[in-house]
Protein backbone atom coordinates (compact mmCIF):
# COMPACT_ATOMS: atom_id res chain seq x y z
CA UNK A 1 0.00 0.00 0.00
CA UNK A 2 1.55 2.91 -1.13
CA UNK A 3 1.79 6.05 1.52
CA UNK A 4 -0.35 9.46 0.72
CA UNK A 5 1.61 12.70 0.49
CA UNK A 6 1.37 14.83 3.36
CA UNK A 7 -1.52 17.20 3.54
CA UNK A 8 -0.37 20.78 2.23
CA UNK A 9 -0.83 23.94 4.65
CA UNK A 10 -1.56 27.50 3.42
CA UNK A 11 -0.42 29.94 4.93
CA UNK A 12 -1.13 33.95 4.34
CA UNK A 13 1.69 36.27 4.76
CA UNK A 14 0.31 39.25 6.61
CA UNK A 15 0.44 42.74 4.32
CA UNK A 16 2.77 44.40 7.26
CA UNK A 17 5.57 42.11 7.90
CA UNK A 18 7.09 43.71 11.06
CA UNK A 19 7.93 43.16 14.94
CA UNK A 20 4.32 42.39 15.37
CA UNK A 21 3.84 40.29 12.83
CA UNK A 22 6.92 37.91 13.55
CA UNK A 23 5.84 35.85 16.87
CA UNK A 24 2.86 35.39 15.39
CA UNK A 25 3.99 34.34 11.99
CA UNK A 26 6.56 31.91 13.69
CA UNK A 27 3.13 30.27 15.86
CA UNK A 28 1.85 29.51 12.19
CA UNK A 29 4.81 28.27 10.76
CA UNK A 30 5.39 26.01 14.06
CA UNK A 31 1.71 24.62 13.88
CA UNK A 32 2.30 23.74 10.03
CA UNK A 33 5.31 21.96 10.63
CA UNK A 34 5.94 18.34 9.48
CA UNK A 35 3.76 19.37 6.61
CA UNK A 36 4.45 20.94 2.83
CA UNK A 37 3.60 24.42 2.83
CA UNK A 38 2.42 27.44 1.04
CA UNK A 39 3.01 30.63 1.56
CA UNK A 40 0.68 33.33 -0.20
CA UNK A 41 2.66 36.35 -0.35
CA UNK A 42 0.76 38.14 -2.90
CA UNK A 43 -0.38 41.20 -0.19
CA UNK A 44 3.00 42.04 1.86
CA UNK A 45 3.30 45.58 1.38
CA UNK A 46 6.44 45.44 3.71
CA UNK A 47 8.95 42.85 4.94
CA UNK A 48 11.44 43.71 8.04
CA UNK A 49 14.43 41.91 9.67
CA UNK A 50 12.97 40.02 12.24
CA UNK A 51 9.89 38.47 9.66
CA UNK A 52 12.43 37.52 7.49
CA UNK A 53 14.32 35.81 9.92
CA UNK A 54 11.25 33.62 10.35
CA UNK A 55 10.95 32.83 6.97
CA UNK A 56 14.85 31.66 6.99
CA UNK A 57 14.40 29.88 9.43
CA UNK A 58 11.28 28.37 7.87
CA UNK A 59 12.78 27.38 5.37
CA UNK A 60 15.90 25.55 6.93
CA UNK A 61 13.42 23.60 8.88
CA UNK A 62 11.63 22.54 6.23
CA UNK A 63 14.72 21.18 3.88
CA UNK A 64 15.83 19.55 6.56
CA UNK A 65 12.77 17.87 6.87
CA UNK A 66 12.85 16.98 2.81
CA UNK A 67 9.19 18.97 2.69
CA UNK A 68 8.52 21.63 0.15
CA UNK A 69 7.83 25.34 1.59
CA UNK A 70 6.82 27.49 -1.99
CA UNK A 71 6.39 31.29 -1.41
CA UNK A 72 3.71 31.77 -4.11
CA UNK A 73 2.13 34.87 -6.22
CA UNK A 74 5.36 37.11 -4.10
CA UNK A 75 3.80 40.95 -4.47
CA UNK A 76 6.42 43.35 -5.77
CA UNK A 77 7.07 44.82 -2.19
CA UNK A 78 8.04 41.16 -1.06
CA UNK A 79 10.34 40.37 -3.78
CA UNK A 80 12.02 43.75 -3.78
CA UNK A 81 12.05 43.77 0.38
CA UNK A 82 14.06 40.44 0.27
CA UNK A 83 16.17 41.47 -2.43
CA UNK A 84 17.30 44.91 -0.36
CA UNK A 85 18.18 41.98 2.55
CA UNK A 86 20.24 39.90 0.24
CA UNK A 87 17.98 37.33 0.62
CA UNK A 88 16.23 37.17 -3.14
CA UNK A 89 17.28 33.12 -2.95
CA UNK A 90 13.73 32.97 -0.46
CA UNK A 91 11.64 32.97 -3.74
CA UNK A 92 13.20 30.21 -5.21
CA UNK A 93 11.07 27.56 -3.94
CA UNK A 94 14.07 24.76 -3.75
CA UNK A 95 15.27 26.08 -1.04
CA UNK A 96 18.98 26.22 -2.70
CA UNK A 97 21.42 28.73 -2.27
CA UNK A 98 20.01 30.38 0.81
Amino acid sequence: MAKSAPKSTAVRLPDVMDLKAAAPLRDQLLAARGQPIKLDASHVQRIGGLCLQVLLSARQSWDEDKLPLQIVDPSPEFTDGIALFGAAALIDNSGANL
